[in-house]
This record gives C-alpha cells, structure tokens and sequence, in this order.
C-alpha cells in the first residue's frame, strides 16, 4: 500500500492543530488529524490539581487509513512536521480550544504545559511510564470542567488525548471519510451517551436544552436510505455518531440548537464528499446518514431564524 507523508502548510493559517480533544480511544484520522485508535492512555499527574499528560503526536509512526472509494494507504508525520505543529499550535493561541470527542466544544480546558521529547529515557513523560519516542509532542493539560472531571475522566470514559487540525499531503487523493464499526445492540448506550455530553456542553455554554423539529420528511428518508446502503457494505461506512444521528432522523427527533450546529457544520463539510453516481461511496452514504441536502436546507434556515448563524 502507498504510504503518505503529511505535512504543514506554513504560510496557510488553516494548516496545522486548532484545537485538542479529550477521547477514548486515540487514534489518527485522515488529514484532519484526529488520534482515535490507539491504546494510549493518559497519565493523571495531579489528581488535586485536575493535570492530565499524554502524546499529542507520535512521529514517523505508519497510520492505516481507507478512503471513500476503499482506496488503503498509510500516513505518517515527521519529527519536523510535529516540532512545527507544537509550535504553531501555540504561537496561534490555541491552548485553550479543547473538545470531547471531536463532537463537543468544552470549556475550563487548557494546555500548560507542552514539549518534544528529546531523550525517551530521561524524558519527564517516562516518570509515569509513557515511554514516548524520540521527537513525540507531549501535552500537560489543566482540567477545569467539573462536568468532565467527574464524568469523563474520573470514570475512565476518556483515556487519550487527540489533535485537530489540517495538513496537506503530495497526493491528489480525495479525502476520506472517517470509518468505524458500531454494533446494533449498543445503540441504545451509545444514545444515552451522546444525550449526556450535549447535557454537558449545555451545561458549560449556560445555555437552555429547547429542542426543535419538523424537518422535512425527505431527511428522514435520506437517513434511511445511507442505513440500507451502509448495511449492505456491511456497516463500514461512517462514524458512531453518524449512525447514530441517523436513527435518530429516521425516528423523527427533535435536537438541541448545539446539536443543529454540529449537524450544519457536518453537512456543509461533508457535502464535498457527496456524489449520487456512486452510491456505495462512504461520502455518499455518510451525507445521507445525516439527513443529506434536504437537512442541510432545514438546519441552515432553522438556525437564521433564531439568528444562530451569520448570513
């Protein structure tokens, strides 16, 4: 398989690590970086003092990825690209842009401390038996979120740190779509979980959980149709809340205006990845799962009518 080398774009703002979210299970997501699968845990350093450690970025470390049309290639990151990206990352300000899972934006989360390792021995990380190689970023970050605290990482729930951001590689490949398994029988705990991390971004953001509905008929149908074809391919396509999302539409509920925005700013991305000549293409299949284009038109308008987005 071909292996890809991924790199900063130095003079585009957009290149590089926006922001740094707290997840289960680490890993690497395509060339928006997102570390989601591997078994990296973080260190508490100071439970009183609510400071968690772990790996932001591993270097010349071969990622396996499967693009939409089932092309499987790997990705890597030089030390070089991940110095720069630790750089850039502060030197932007960006130390206090964390998220939950990629899905929720999270307050009373910053970055204090952040470094290369340069001596896998004598390194600070190897104190708490991290063993990080030559030229990892290592992060220190300061928890100030008692929600989170008490309900995600006391729990265990948690158990990786995991950047986001962009880079660029030499390839004209498209871009991915983001691929895991969700078993049937764990819908209904997967739900339960979601509705409680919107809680608890509600909670953060101060914000009242309205919920609202009445989107076309033909978002519900557009779900159902991305759960057909999905099945048929095996359930490959998309991420445990795009599936998710998408039994929720087919049952005809109502969400939460921070869920609208998610749902907005999915749709608009995800529409690049939408090409009704190949139906069994996981961007294809994804978009529907989300409602498509007639959801995008509905969340869109929703959202200016309660003048929660510009234009």
């Amino acid at each position: 398989m071909e292996v890809y080398e991924l790199f900063i774009e130095e003079d585009s703002l957009d290149s590089g690590i926006q922001a740094i979210s707290i997840v289960e299970n680490p890993a690497i997501e395509e060339n928006f970086v997102a570390l989601k699968a591997e078994r990296i845990e973080l260190a508490e350093v100071n439970a009183e003092k609510r400071i968690l450690m772990g790996p932001a970025l591993i270097p010349n470390k071969k990622i396996y990825r499967r693009g939409a049309d089932d092309e499987e290639y790997y990705i890597f990151f030089s030390e070089d690209t991940v110095r720069k990206a630790s750089q850039l990352f502060l030197s932007r300000g960006n130390q206090n842009n964390s998220t939950l899972e990629h899905e929720y934006s999270l307050k009373g989360m910053s970055v204090v401390e952040s470094w290369i390792v340069e001596d896998e021995k004598k390194d600070k990380s190897a104190l708490y038996e991290l063993n990080m190689p030559k030229g990892t970023w290592m992060v220190s970050v300061k928890v100030n979120n008692d929600e989170v605290w008490e309900e995600f990482v006391k729990t265990g729930k948690v158990k990786g740190f995991s950047i986001e951001g962009y880079f660029s590689d030499s390839s004209d490949r498209p871009k991915e779509q983001i691929e895991e398994d969700l078993c049937e029988d764990c819908f209904e705990e997967l739900q339960a979980e979601y509705a409680l991390l919107e809680a608890v971004e509600a909670l953060s953001e101060e914000v009242e959980l309205e919920s609202y509905g009445g989107y076309p008929k033909s978002a519900s149908n557009n779900a159902k149709l991305g759960i057909e074809r999905n099945k048929e391919l095996g359930n490959k396509c998309a991420t445990q809340v795009g599936k998710v999302r998408a039994q929720q539409l087919v049952r005809g509920e109502k969400f939460t205006l921070p869920t609208l925005k998610r749902i907005y700013s999915y749709l608009s991305r995800a529409e690049a990845y939408y090409d009704a000549s190949k139906p069994e293409a996981c961007g294809t299949i994804s978009y529907l799962l989300w409602g498509g284009k007639s959801m995008k038109n509905w969340v869109e308008s929703k959202l200016k009518g309660l003048d929660a987005i510009d234009g």
